[in-house]
């Protein structure tokens, strides 16, 4: 039980990566708000996990705050912010609308630092800490994807810029770089891989995108759920400002002597 006694605020929380992370904690312990925009998933992990379910737009400053209201009301002031929301942002620099620009970066970037800021004075009276879920993207660009990449990017640099100017307050940041993850989102493009390749299935794109790497397959939500709740567990007391990949080992690919593999 490492988190009895302790609040969790989790953003994109209805599926994948977040509701695993509502699962682990609130099995150990926690007393979890879950904040998304889709309401049936919300309700469903609330069904399953007793989460206090906070159907809102984690980008919205106000909206953020009438949320962190409610979970004052409730279980009182926030030990734990888990900063997984997110969305895509697909497509060449030459070709992205304003739009599209500007949606992954609401989805992507200003969703952990809208709710960074705004829990941030719970954070420093309850020395908490903070876990921003990215992505290899913010470590390396993929082929068209510059919005997505770019606000990955910028979340592991949002990262850094909070574990050193609130690490002394007793606030700990910490950012979670998955690569590919079996969850609705990566289903999505791996369909779109599917239809571009010719494949059979969903699950022969999987194999495909993981062929080079070492571990050779992609990773689910519960082992990226691990990670993300020791790094917000007082197991990680000494981490801050940390990059931690969860990747399979893709990000230690030399690329350029793959030609050398048979």
């Amino acid at each position: 039980m490492r988190f009895a006694g302790r609040t969790a605020l989790i953003t994109g929380g209805g599926t994948g990566i977040g509701a695993a992370v509502a699962r682990r904690l609130t099995s150990e312990g926690a007393r979890v708000a879950v904040m998304g925009r889709r309401r049936e998933p919300l309700r469903a992990l609330a069904d399953e996990t007793g989460c206090l379910v906070l159907p809102s737009d984690a980008a919205n400053g106000e909206a953020v705050r009438t949320a962190l209201a409610e979970i004052h009301d409730k279980f009182g002031k926030l030990d734990i912010l888990i900063a997984n929301a997110g969305g895509h942002g697909v497509g060449p620099t030459i070709s992205m609308t304003d739009e599209t620009w500007a949606e992954s970066t609401r989805l992507n970037l200003d969703t952990a630092f809208v709710c960074a800021r705004e829990t941030l004075p719970d954070l420093i009276e309850r020395k908490g800490t903070i876990v921003i879920v990215a992505s290899i993207a913010g470590l390396a660009a993929g082929p068209e994807a510059a919005g997505y990449v770019t606000m990955k990017h910028a979340c592991v640099g949002l990262g850094k810029s909070l574990a050193r100017d609130y690490g002394r307050k007793g606030v700990r940041t910490n950012v979670v770089c998955p690569g590919w993850v079996t969850t609705a989102m990566a289903d999505e493009q791996m369909q779109v891989l599917v239809e571009k390749r010719r494949l059979s299935s969903v699950e022969e794109a999987y194999r495909l995108v993981s062929k080079d790497v070492p571990l050779g397959r992609p990773a689910t939500p519960d082992e990226v759920s691990n990670v993300i709740c020791f790094l917000a567990s007082d197991e990680a007391t000494a981490m801050n400002g940390s990059i931690v990949t969860v990747d399979g080992g893709a990000t230690v690919v030399d690329l350029p002597t793959l030609a050398f593999v048979e």
